[in-house]
């Protein structure tokens, strides 16, 4: 898969689209509904929708893995037809840049992933159903969406999910407000061991009371400040239910999910795997990968897209809207203590909103970006090659003594960081985090410097 998206210069192959599926009737394709069923069920795709696209995919190169999938829609016994389809599609995906895969070929995927879903529960391997659903919900197009979601809604109350509680603790931390988030000499010394060097010791993000959106627009979205804001998601459910790995099992522990394996994006062996958020957290429990080099985080993925259940426990900002602001995405991070994004920048106004634990960030002006050393390659280019954690002077020279500001983010408060601002974010226990990144009519405003 290709590396995570860290702005529109970083293309990530798990994306979702959510639309509408045409509302027609009658004709039938055979496709995974009912996983209490013994036998391949079938749901309504009226041949308005299907043949055209079966038609488009031909056009579109696809001609064996057309005739492969209307012979899996067409009540296909073994699943062989639906395998070959599905590995053409998959091919498709991974060629070239995500967003220059044609979305015929995503529907294609959709489609191939129901099929194999069906047979998967005509032989009652529920897991690997459900898998194929989620994959087809991550990575497939927009035409078979709502026959995914029906699929998942209808299959969720017979698969259930993981039991496994009994190492199942909270995620969570207890917060510190002092001294940019640490409340005694003794905490801070063993938290600024783990840290790059400086941090803590110059100049702290700004802190607001839910501030009225008058007092945000001018005074740090307009001017491109960051900002902490405090007191404004204590409504929120999930500030109680995520830190509860009961919770988050039931709702989503057999849901597949992306996950990012090693130190970060820009390291040496960094790739990521497929898993489920059950085993996820057995990983961490057991503490398999968890070295610097095998760390594993969910990081920047539409997972509320992917399971609405988890939608429902947060609420979108009212700042976002401020400015004649535009949501563009909500992404979640998920991983334990040690994960690190790099430093880097984003093209859109974000909030982090810190649901569990606590994380350090450090963030530098836009204007900083010349002596931030950017990586050359397109793909990179909102990536610094200045490694905080092993600093080299020699090589990086104009980075050393750049004025910066920093903080501890702590649960229950959300970070603006405007458009293009360089940061660098570390977790300092379990973390889970939400993104939310809005654009206005003047996104490309960077701000002030520091």
């Amino acid at each position: 898969m290709a590396p995570p998206e860290r702005g529109d210069t970083i293309t990530h192959s798990v994306q979702i689209l959510k639309e509408p599926l045409a509302n027609d009737h009658v004709p039938r394709v055979p496709v995974f509904l009912d996983a209490s069923a013994t036998q391949p069920l079938t749901l309504p795709v009226p041949p308005s929708l299907l043949l055209p696209f079966l038609d488009q995919l031909r056009r579109n190169g696809g001609i064996m893995c057309a005739g492969l999938l209307a012979e899996a829609c067409g009540g296909a016994k073994e699943e062989g037809p639906a395998e070959a389809a599905h590995d053409m599609a998959w091919e498709q995906l991974h060629t070239g840049a995500w967003h220059s895969v044609p979305l015929v070929w995503r529907d294609a995927f959709s489609l191939s992933c129901l099929c194999l879903a069906s047979h998967r529960q005509y032989a009652r391997q529920l897991d690997q159903a459900l898998r194929y659903l989620d994959l087809g919900v991550m990575m497939g197009g927009p035409l078979f969406r709502s026959a995914l979601d029906a699929a998942i809604v209808s299959f969720q109350d017979t698969v259930g999910n993981s039991d496994r509680e009994e190492h199942l603790i909270g995620l969570g931390a207890e917060g510190h407000e002092e001294n940019g988030g640490l409340s005694d000499e003794e905490g801070k010394e063993a938290v600024l061991d783990c840290l790059p060097h400086g941090s803590l010791q110059y100049k702290f993000v700004e802190k607001q009371c839910n501030p009225s959106l008058e007092v945000f627009l001018c005074n740090y979205l307009l001017p491109g400040l960051p900002v902490i804001v405090t007191d404004a998601m204590s409504h929120w459910p999930a500030l109680t239910k995520w830190n509860d790995f009961k919770y988050l099992q039931k709702i989503a522990g057999n849901r597949t999910i992306p996950v990012e394996v090693g130190e970060h994006y820009l390291a040496e062996g960094w790739r990521q795997e497929l898993m489920t958020l059950s085993q996820l957290m057995e990983r961490w429990h057991t503490r398999l990968g968890c070295s610097s080099k095998e760390q594993l985080y969910l990081a920047q993925h539409p997972l509320f897209d992917q399971i609405p259940q988890l939608r429902s426990d947060i609420v979108i900002p009212d700042y976002c809207s401020v400015g004649g602001g535009e949501l563009h995405s909500i992404n979640a991070w998920l991983g334990p203590a040690g994960t690190i994004t790099p430093l880097h920048h984003d093209p859109h106004h974000n909030f982090l909103a810190q649901v569990v634990g606590r994380k350090y960030v450090r963030l530098y002006s836009h204007q900083a970006s010349e002596c931030l050393y950017p990586y050359a390659e397109a793909m990179l280019c909102n990536s610094s090659q200045v490694d905080l954690n092993n600093p080299d002077n020699k090589q990086w020279p104009e980075a050393q003594g750049l004025k910066f500001v920093d903080c501890i983010l702590e649960e229950g408060q959300m970070l603006y960081i405007p458009p293009k601002w360089w940061h660098y974010v570390q977790s300092l226990s379990p973390s889970f985090s939400v993104s939310f990144w809005w654009t206005t009519d003047d996104n490309d405003n960077g701000g002030h410097s520091i």
